[in-house]
Formats: structure tokens, sequence, C-alpha cells
């Protein structure tokens, strides 16, 4: 027999539609975790000290990499309480600093390993766009010369 409407009547209940999509729906509702919004911190509240142990720059140097980097690394929505691009900034300098696990930078900054992944890709492309007016050869010596050099500081 069918509905109107085109559904299937199994005679389970004939005043539901479809019950096995309300059971469902119940043990979903029943099994879903409530969201914990951590609040967030200001970064930049912090005294110098503790901004350079953590992500070795200063408040001002911060400042000046967010203002640079922020039309590459902004989140086009502010759904679900985005990142803003300082936190983006920090949490990927934090890695840069630190040289630790995804999880441990995650676990300091509260946030998860997928958003530090994402962050600390973000800024370094960001940076990468940058990369040929930042860092430059010194043009008054010969390359061989500054590979020599190099070589001799860093090693094999």
């Amino acid at each position: 027999m069918l509905f109107p409407h085109g559904n299937r009547c199994d005679m389970a209940c004939p005043f539901i539609p479809n019950p096995i999509d309300i059971e469902a729906q119940i043990i979903r509702d029943a099994l879903r975790r409530e969201r914990i919004f951590r609040p967030r911190l200001d970064i930049l509240s912090f005294p110098d000290e503790y901004l350079f142990e953590r992500y070795r720059f200063s408040r001002n140097s911060i400042i000046y990499l967010d203002n640079l980097l922020r039309p590459y690394i902004s989140n086009l929505t502010h759904r679900g309480r985005a990142l803003t691009s300082l936190q983006i900034l920090c949490i990927a300098l934090r890695f840069f600093a630190n040289g630790s696990f995804l999880y441990n930078i995650g676990d300091a900054e509260h946030i998860g390993k997928a958003t530090v992944c994402r962050a600390v890709r973000k800024v370094t492309l960001a940076l990468k766009r940058f990369l040929p007016v930042m860092v430059v050869f010194p043009g008054h010596r010969p390359i061989r010369n500054i590979k020599e050099e190099f070589h001799r500081i860093a090693g094999d």
C-alpha cells in the first residue's frame, strides 16, 4: 500500500510515516555530546617574557606578523567560533618555536590536532608568499663564497 506522498506502509505504525527514522533520531539525540566552548585567551595580554618563551617573538613582532599575514590566513567565515588570524598565527608560531607534536600544541592551546595542522599549513603558505621579498642573499658577494660559508657554519 502506498501513501499519497509515495512512502510504503509496513503497517508497523499507521500514524507515523517512517518509525525507523524517528527511532534513529531518538538514539542519535541521546548519544550526542554537548559541545564545550572554552574561553579564548587574549594572547597579547601576556607579558613579553611569556610571549618570547612560548612563541619566540615579542608582542610587537607578533602584531607585525599578524598585520602582514592576516589577508592570507583569516577565515572567510565566523561560523562555529572560527579562530582569529592572531590565534592562527600564534598556534603556528608555537609549533615552529617548539618543534613538538601537533597533539602537544593542541593541548597547550586547547584546540584539536586537526586545527593545529590547518593553522600551521595556512601560516606556512602565507610565509612562503613573502620568501622572495624577505630572504635575499647578499648581492655583493659571489654565490660560491656564500655557499661555502654556509656549509662551514651548518655542515653537511
